[in-house]
């Protein structure tokens, strides 16, 4: 009796652990919230995350979007031969118009078939800031 308790709660604590482990997009979303983001400037960005939200599910790709006057104008989803195929469908924001960006990432973007998905400008992403380093004490003081 004791131990099918033990391996039930064991059971339990391990998946509260997996549940709380944040998805690929968080941790670029709190990257971004700490340490800021360079201006998305007009051109094609050949680095990009594309964090896909779908049923209750966030998974990452690589990518590669084109952006013009602030807002994305097309998105190329990366394969693993290291080819590249443009989104065909329309996307647009929740108002219906090009996304924008935001601190280096663009608004949740919706296709005409329902997908959801979030731009990730990587590169954009600021550097660490520097910490200044500990002065280490002698025992013998």
């Amino acid at each position: 009796m004791k131990k099918t308790l033990l391996a039930a709660l064991t059971l339990l604590l391990s998946l509260t652990v997996v549940a709380q482990e944040p998805t690929c997009f968080e941790r670029y979303e709190k990257a971004f919230e700490e340490r800021g983001s360079y201006t998305v400037s007009d051109d094609m960005h050949r680095n990009v995350v594309i964090s896909f939200f779908e049923n209750g599910e966030v998974y990452c790709i690589q990518g590669k979007a084109r952006v013009e006057n602030g807002v994305i104008t097309s998105i190329f989803f990366f394969y693993d031969d290291n080819t590249s195929e443009m989104l065909d469908r329309k996307f647009f924001n929740d108002q219906r118009q090009p996304p924008k960006i935001t601190n280096g990432i663009s608004e949740m973007i919706t296709t005409e078939d329902g997908e959801k998905f979030k731009v990730i400008f990587i590169d954009q992403l600021k550097p660490k800031k520097k910490k200044y380093k500990e002065a280490e004490v002698p025992n013998d003081l």
